[in-house]
């Protein structure tokens, strides 16, 4: 703790890190001033668009700002929660309680660096601060480099310089010590309820979702005991694989270097558990590169990343999209993704990639429609991430899965749900089809049909595309990026 503090009053914006442990703002603005204010913001720019009261994520907000309000209420202090444009509620705060500067953590996302700068500006025009610091990310921005002095496009040799360039003091947490800096928090009033804010409770806990800091926790310490077995289990909806820390990481709630450290030094320490955390170390690492490809290339949040991808003439199939939006394409385990998504605002990660891959190369939809619905349903969204793994499957993006290179949807359902288990939750009216049959009804016999009690086209749809004759047209239609070294990889 500095002895002698910059600022006598300062004020800590909590944006994307709903906790008080490992906070990086928080842990400056103790260290630089003698007293310290919280604020959330409820933004409104954000939340009067948002076509659905009963929004999972703003509910999950909500419940964490609560908990984080009472964590802070329990040290003396308190959060300042406003229902307002945060671009004027923070300067407005700010000079009310006489803070000489805002501490914030790092938001890569082009929106939010309009906000901030904005805020920035606001700010300075009465002499305050807007302070910024790393936190939700290990290596941010321009801390990994090529050797050429640019930006890493391809995601191997990026966590290769990531991890040589890893040391403990990168995961260290960033320690909260209150020492009385605090400030009093009696003036602050209750965190407004979701009604205040023109929402209504959801099916979170239902779910199994627990928001917060305790439900990060919680989540936390069962993904521990199953770390070991992640790149067995991770591919496979029907088990418990994923560690469903995303929502956590995406609004904060844990800190991204606890869940880093214990990843690195599980691969370090326990010759069982090795293979496990190294996969999922390198899941953590791609979310840095996705942000560094953000930051230094914001342009991809409405362009293809590798702009000849641009070129593509989609197909402009509004039937065909609600289909796959409904979960009604014919193919049982892109149903029972699509199907997963709506019940619950969460997709098994292998899950996204198939999907993504049957509406850009088999129904040849533009990846920006999908990315827009996944937007909108993930519990976990991330702009950074979801963009990142959408172009990642159209084959615009960094680093991405070659244009050429189409998941075949049975396929992919023989191998990653065999027995059909993660069909047959979502899908219920397929339950009684033998394995053999489930991946693709449309070739069971039918008097195995009948057995079952299903229809074609009655009681589940027939495959609204044919998956070879959709892969020859999508060859054709990425026709306009093919470069002539790619032609060998066609045969």
């Amino acid at each position: 703790m500095s002895s002698s503090p910059a600022f006598d009053s300062v004020l800590v914006w909590f944006r994307r890190d709903l906790r008080i442990d490992d906070h990086a703002a928080l842990h400056q603005a103790l260290r630089s001033a003698r007293r310290v204010h919280g604020v959330f913001v409820f933004d409104r720019e954000i939340l009067d668009v948002l076509p659905d009261r009963r929004d999972r994520r703003v509910d999950f907000i909500h419940a964490s700002v609560t908990e984080l309000d009472a964590a802070l209420r329990r040290l003396g202090a308190a959060l300042h929660v406003h229902h307002a444009k945060a671009r004027e509620a923070i300067p407005a705060l700010a000079e009310r309680l006489g803070a000489q500067a805002v501490f914030a953590n790092h938001d890569y996302e082009p929106a939010a660096r309009e906000r901030d700068a904005a805020v920035h500006r606001a700010l300075a025009r009465d002499g305050r601060h807007l302070l910024t610091f790393k936190d939700q990310a290990i290596f941010e921005r321009d801390e990994l480099l090529t050797r050429e002095g640019r930006p890493f496009t391809v995601f191997t040799p990026y966590r290769n310089a990531w991890l040589k360039k890893l040391t403990v003091q990168d995961l260290a947490p960033h320690e909260v010590e209150p020492c009385g800096r605090l400030a009093d928090g009696r003036d602050a009033p209750p965190v407004p309820g979701l009604a205040e804010l023109g929402f209504e409770p959801t099916d979170l806990r239902e779910l199994g979702i627990a928001p917060g800091m305790s439900g990060a926790r919680a989540a936390f310490d069962d993904f521990a005991t199953r770390i070991g077995r992640y790149q067995e289990t991770r591919d496979y909806p029907a088990l418990r694989g994923p560690s469903y820390l995303s929502v956590h990481l995406r609004f904060g709630t844990v800190s991204i270097r606890t869940l880093a450290r214990f990843a690195w030094q599980a691969q370090q320490a326990d010759p069982e558990a090795a293979q496990g955390a190294a996969a999922w170390l390198s899941e953590l690492i791609w979310r840095d590169f996705f942000f560094q490809i953000l930051h230094h290339h914001p342009r991809v949040v409405d362009e293809a990343f590798r702009p000849e991808y641009d070129r593509i003439r989609w197909v402009e199939d509004d039937a065909l999209f609600a289909a796959w939006c409904d979960g009604r394409t014919g193919y049982p385990l892109v149903d029972a993704a699509m199907r997963q998504l709506e019940r619950t605002g969460y997709m098994h990660n292998r899950l996204r990639m198939v999907a993504a891959s049957f509406l850009v190369k088999d129904l040849g939809i533009d990846w920006r429609r999908g990315e827009r619905h996944f937007a909108r349903k993930l519990v976990d969204y991330d702009l950074a991430a979801n963009n990142g793994n959408w172009q990642w499957a159209a084959s615009s993006g960094c680093d991405a899965q070659p244009w050429f290179r189409v998941f075949n949807p049975v396929t992919q359902s023989r191998r990653f749900d065999p027995q059909g288990r993660f069909i047959r939750h979502y899908l219920p009216q397929l339950a009684m089809l033998p394995d053999r049959a489930i991946h693709a009804p449309w070739l069971a016999a039918p008097e195995v049909l009948a057995q079952a009690g299903i229809t074609p086209g009655v009681h589940y749809p027939r495959p609204i595309v044919e998956h070879e004759a959709a892969r020859q047209a999508t060859l054709a239609r990425y026709a306009v990026v093919r470069r002539p070294s790619d032609g060998a990889a066609t045969r």
